[in-house]
């Protein structure tokens, strides 16, 4: 059982690997990347080629590296959304095995709400935040100021 709604599944491949033959800890951020733009694209915030319309950047991320990936094993990454401020969000990313026994690492990153073309933080805006709250089924209240 993932605790996210949101399911993405990577296989691991050779040049995910490092000379320790597990798989590089740098490509668990490029995992829940590509979680992060499918999931992205599953509630049509992006439509996997403008990138000047996508509405987040990323501010911060923080991964807890749990369980080494072995090779040729197939993962998956959940991903959903934590919490929603003002101007950014948190979504939570877990990287598990196949079957969800093995928890490989818990991911938290800090999304901004970003205009790529004046390259500056904007609010989140109400369409943004009722798209996660429906995807997610639970409510996302603004915060007070």
């Amino acid at each position: 059982m993932t605790p996210f709604r949101f399911n993405y599944p990577i296989s691991v491949r050779y040049g995910d690997l490092d000379p320790q033959w597990h798989v590089n800890n740098a490509r668990f951020l490029t995992f829940a990347e590509q979680a992060r733009f499918a999931y992205l694209m599953e509630l049509g915030l992006f439509d996997g080629k403008s990138f000047w319309d996508l509405p987040l950047i990323v501010g911060d991320i923080h991964c807890r590296y749990l369980v080494p990936i072995d090779p040729g094993v197939k993962v998956n990454v959940s991903t959903g959304i934590l919490s929603i401020g003002n101007k950014s969000l948190v979504m939570g990313s877990t990287i598990t095995s196949e079957d969800g026994k093995v928890v490989h690492a818990e991911m938290e990153t800090v999304m901004v709400a970003y205009d790529y073309r004046t390259k500056k933080a904007v609010p989140v805006s109400d369409e943004l935040r009722a798209t996660f709250e429906t995807f997610e089924g639970k409510s996302f209240p603004k915060p007070e100021r």
